[in-house]
């Protein structure tokens, strides 16, 4: 019975934080797979993570860091190390790492173009958000390996 507990990984999370809504994917229990997972509200993540860590195991959480074109960090950022430290006193046995999300906005709507996702669907500020949060989650497992 070895394989079993074998085959038995915890997820990754990712986000993609922003002042009003905050994008969300997570792995496959074998941490290969991003997916785009959903968009929430983001004065519901509390509510979003308690549904979500009582279903799911969870080993990282994967934060992104809004890096400006000139290098320096967007001033959402004080809002995300708020977060974090909260998140840390609240889940302390899910790490928490972050990941450049230089671009992944840009590179989110080409997704949705070359998907063949209709113009409706991509004015929708949730897709690109949650889509954003996989190219996140897919930079920093790309970078794990």
């Amino acid at each position: 019975m070895v394989w079993v507990s074998y085959l038995c990984h915890m997820k990754i999370l990712a986000m993609d934080y922003g002042r009003k809504r905050t994008g969300w994917a997570e792995t496959d229990p074998l941490q290969m797979i991003a997916s785009p997972l959903t968009t929430v509200d983001t004065t519901r993540i509390w509510d979003f993570l308690e549904r979500y860590l009582a279903e799911n195991e969870v080993e990282t959480l994967v934060i992104g860091k809004p890096y400006r074109e000139d290098g320096g960090l967007n001033e959402i950022e004080e809002d995300i190390l708020k977060f974090i430290e909260a998140f840390k006193k609240k889940y302390p046995s899910i790490g928490v790492v972050r990941e450049d999300e230089r671009y992944t906005s840009k590179m989110a709507m080409d997704v949705m173009i070359r998907s063949g996702m209709k113009k409706k669907k991509r004015r929708e500020k949730k897709n690109l958000d949650k889509i954003s949060a996989s190219l996140i989650l897919e930079s920093y497992l790309n970078r794990k390996k």
